[in-house]
């Protein structure tokens, strides 16, 4: 496996032992310990993948400000936040940021590389669709347009911001309107491995983004013990 990465974590001997142990799985490695750097590194070099811790130094939020940022700017890169913060609340603040996974630090090294490995083989498989896939033709009377080339949402002609794992899970929901899916349809869909919070967290994100275009939106159903539901408008 060969990519460049980028690891943003603010303890030297942590951003070592990971930087070392990635190298030596191959991977190229842009090591950054505070959000000034990170932010201007990541501006000048745009990497395969982004592991990103959430404090670093004195500043409690600088892996969502990265985050933000970086997603804002580019909508394909895997962010992975791979941090010691393990509340709810926390999880779901970095996947309504557009992270494509969530990992605390408890994680093992071995479980992180199959993660990272899982996020390259979903980005070749996009690569490979994009090849074949043209652009979709527009109708007035469907709300919501996807573009599969971009990964670019459209909600009544505004774009609304996902990241490439939402994309996936909301076509997924969008190709078969008023069927429940399950989280793992939707894990399946996106090309990963989580735990069906994960999957709550960006469905949360998910209308999120389209409350943001459209405060009214409602076209996402829970459906309590079975999935979500896509709603037809």
């Amino acid at each position: 496996m060969t990519a460049r990465i980028a690891l943003v974590e603010d303890d030297p001997v942590i951003l070592r032992n990971y930087a070392d142990f990635l190298r030596g799985c191959g991977l190229d490695v842009d090591t950054y310990s505070t959000k000034a750097t990170a932010l201007d590194g990541l501006r000048h070099t745009a990497p395969e993948l982004v592991l990103l811790d959430i404090t670093l130094g004195n500043e409690r939020e600088a892996g969502f400000e990265i985050c933000n940022e970086l997603r804002h700017r580019h909508t394909r890169i895997p962010i992975v936040f791979l941090t010691s913060h393990d509340r709810e609340i926390d999880k779901i603040s970095g996947l309504r940021l557009g992270a494509d996974d969530y990992l605390t630090k408890d994680v093992s090294l071995d479980f992180l590389i199959v993660r990272i490995e899982a996020l390259f083989r979903r980005r070749d498989a996009y690569s490979r669709n994009e090849v074949s896939t043209t652009h979709p033709a527009a109708s007035s009377l469907e709300p919501l347009q996807l573009n599969p080339v971009t990964c670019v949402a459209f909600w009544r002609s505004q774009p609304v911001e996902l990241s490439l794992t939402q994309f996936w899970m909301l076509g997924e929901m969008h190709r078969s309107p008023g069927k429940a899916l399950s989280h793992e349809d939707l894990m399946r869909a996106a090309k990963l491995v989580v735990e069906p919070n994960t999957i709550t967290a960006h469905i949360k994100a998910i209308r999120d983004a389209f409350r943001r275009v459209d405060p009214s939106f409602d076209c996402i159903a829970t459906e309590r013990g079975r999935g979500y539901r896509w709603l037809a408008k």
